[in-house]
């Protein structure tokens, strides 16, 4: 090869190249230095523009030093995502499912069962829903509020734990008024992530184990674990637990409340003693394969996403369906239409079998109700009914959790099985009773195709109970929001 000065001598030119080929490449690393020293400076910039107080519920004050994070909080307001099975749109379960009024008949989710919109609604959600009670209808207890609000902690902090769960919903409706949001898991001093609502703790301490002793990773799970959970209220107290002491599993929760002899409510059909399972997402995911290889909630629902070169999580809290790119695709390096694919083939399986246990045991509760109507005994009756609550309370552990069972799809379709198995021996069950009782079986059973027919069927007077929470909002809800802007200078907006 000829040295590059002999070059030069016989092209002059190729000097003049090299030189500003060297300014370019000079200048543009100039630029890149620049940039990430800029960048760099802006991550370290102190974010914090005033003290945020210990308890501050209000999550605007919280948006002022964290903007990024707020304003992509914001976003969980609107309601137009909807996937095959869920997102944030608005669905009437029991216009879709009327077996299920069958199913709750006697409990307050038989008049209004409705898919959740996301945590800015969870205060006005929670207000409208038929299931909280009016004037006429007694009720809830405050316990109701648990996992609503970051005013839940301040009032907790004021009344004591106990006193807060012991109040009625009612009462506290003036001082829970801003939506889930910083304070619920958020440190104000130090921003990092913290436990707020007891009964997560509690249940820890419980099993030996100190929530302290949590890593980063596993609190960007725990603080979903807060209220994504299956819990009961305990005593007359109404103290909100846990029923983990015996394990996590369907089997082992229900060993639980068996042992303490607990039940949510008597059905006003089969009168089988039910359990009611709330949305035990935290207990699923624990069983599936995504915890299993340490991938957390926010992971998928807060991914991280970087704005100026400052990373910070997303806090638009979201079903990852609607934002693959930044969620499924950090670790999966198929397409974006085969992630939504394999989504969809697993919760269509166990959609399948949700809706077959849904239809089995609203059929069994029925034929209970014709057999007690045919002078069926206490004792003749007392194997089915106890297949009843365990039929029932493992469907509703997969059906109340979110995600349509894709959080462990194996172990929803394992438990769901069975609780078709338990629905059938039950079934099998009343039929002899019915037959001893000179009842010919099968039995017709009455119409429950729609939401009207079967709300109607179980005794419920809707336009009764509409007409009472209407009159209840407008005089009672008024009264709090009233209340809470005079208290603490309430934003109007939520």
């Amino acid at each position: 090869m000829r040295p590059i000065q002999e070059l030069i001598k016989e092209k002059p030119w190729l000097s003049w190249v090299l030189f500003f080929s060297t300014v370019i490449i000079v200048f543009l690393l100039g630029l890149f230095a620049s940039s990430i020293v800029e960048r760099r400076n802006e991550s370290f910039t102190l974010q914090m523009v005033k003290p945020i107080n210990d308890w501050e519920p209000r999550n605007e004050v919280w948006g002022e030093n964290y903007p990024r994070e707020y304003e992509s909080y914001l976003k969980m307001a609107d309601t137009t995502f909807a996937s095959k099975y869920a997102g944030s749109a608005t669905r009437d379960y029991l216009q879709s499912s009327p077996e299920l009024i069958i199913m709750w008949a006697g409990y307050a989710f038989s008049k209004d069962y409705k898919a959740p919109r996301g945590h800015s609604y969870s205060i006005v959600d929670i207000r409208n829903t038929l299931r909280t009670g009016g004037n006429k209808v007694s009720p809830q207890p405050a316990t109701c509020w648990s996992c609503k609000s970051p005013d839940v902690p301040r009032m907790m902090n004021k009344m004591g734990v106990e006193n807060f769960y012991k109040a009625k919903w009612k009462d506290l409706g003036h001082e829970i008024v801003n939506p889930i949001g910083c304070q619920d898991c958020h440190d104000p001093k130090t921003m990092n992530l913290r436990i707020t609502r007891p009964a997560l703790m509690e249940a820890f301490k419980r099993q030996g184990k100190d929530i302290k002793d949590a890593t980063h990773n596993e609190m960007r799970s725990l603080v979903c674990a807060q209220c994504h959970v299956e819990y009961y209220f305990k005593g007359d107290g109404k103290y909100l637990t846990f029923p983990w002491d015996k394990g996590m599993t369907v089997e082992k929760m229900e060993e639980y409340y068996d042992e303490s002899n607990f039940k949510d409510w008597e059905h006003a059909l089969s009168k089988a003693p039910m359990l009611k399972a709330q949305h035990p997402d935290f207990e699923l995911y624990s069983m599936g394969v995504h915890a299993d290889r340490g991938v957390s909630c926010a992971d998928c629902h807060m991914p991280y996403k970087t704005e100026g070169g400052v990373k910070f999580t997303d806090h638009h809290i979201q079903s990852p369906l609607n934002n693959i790119e930044n969620s499924c695709m950090v670790c999966h390096r198929e397409k974006k239409e085969k992630l939504i694919q394999n989504v969809y083939e697993r919760q269509d399986k166990v959609k399948e079998l949700l809706r077959e246990a849904e239809k089995t045991l609203a059929a069994t509760h029925l034929e209970a109700k014709i057999a007690w109507d045919n002078k069926a005994t206490e004792e003749e009756m007392k194997p089915a009914l106890k297949l009843i609550r365990q039929a029932q309370w493992r469907w509703d552990w997969v059906a109340a959790a979110n995600g349509v069972g894709f959080h462990a799809p194996v172990e929803a379709l394992r438990v769901l099985g069975n609780s078709i198995q338990k629905a059938e021996q039950a079934r099998k069950e009343i039929a002899l009773v019915l037959v001893k009782h000179n009842v010919k079986y099968p039995v017709a059973l009455p119409d429950y195709s729609t939401k009207e027919k079967a709300q109607k069927l179980i005794g419920l007077k809707m336009d009764e109970l509409i007409a009472d929470k209407k009159e209840f909002l407008k005089t009672t809800a008024l009264e709090w929001d009233k209340k809470a802007e005079q208290r603490q200078g309430f934003l109007k907006k939520y």
